[in-house]
C-alpha cells in the first residue's frame, strides 16, 4: 500500500470525536467560543478565517486586521454522544458551549457576540 492510501486509511479510521474549541483574540483579549459536531472540520475555521469568509464578521474584522498571529485556537473540551439515545448530541454541545463560553467570561475575556442558536440543524 502506498504512503497516500495508508493516510486515506488512517484518515477514515480516526474516531469522529465532538467537542467546544475557543478563538482567542490575544491583542484584544476576545474570545469566541463554539462547537462542532466534527472536530476534524476545525481547520475549515481557521481557511475560512484566512479566506475572509469566517461566519461572524466581527472576528472576521479582527482576523483580517490583525493578522493570524495574534490568535490561537483550541479544543476545549471533548464531547462524548450522550448515553442516553432519546438525549440529543447537539443540545449537548450547545450546552458544553454556553459552560466554557461563562467559564472564558468568568476568568476575564471578553467575548465576541454569540450568533444565535440554529435550532433547524
Amino acid at each position: 500500500m502506498d504512503r497516500r492510501k495508508e493516510l486515506q486509511q488512517q484518515y477514515k479510521e480516526t474516531p469522529i470525536e465532538a467537542g467546544v474549541y475557543v478563538i482567542r483574540n490575544l491583542a484584544e483579549h476576545k474570545a469566541w467560543v463554539d462547537s462542532l459536531p466534527n472536530l476534524r472540520s476545525l481547520n475549515g475555521r481557521t481557511f475560512s478565517l484566512d479566506m475572509g469568509s469566517f461566519v461572524h464578521r466581527e472576528l472576521q474584522a479582527d482576523w483580517s486586521r490583525l493578522g493570524k498571529e495574534q490568535f490561537t485556537i483550541d479544543v476545549l473540551e471533548i464531547v462524548k454522544p450522550p448515553e442516553n439515545p432519546f438525549d440529543s448530541h447537539k443540545d449537548l454541545l450547545y450546552d458544553r458551549q454556553q459552560e466554557w463560553t461563562e467559564r472564558l467570561r468568568a476568568e476575564g475575556w471578553n467575548l465576541y457576540q454569540p450568533l444565535e442558536k440554529n435550532t433547524a440543524l
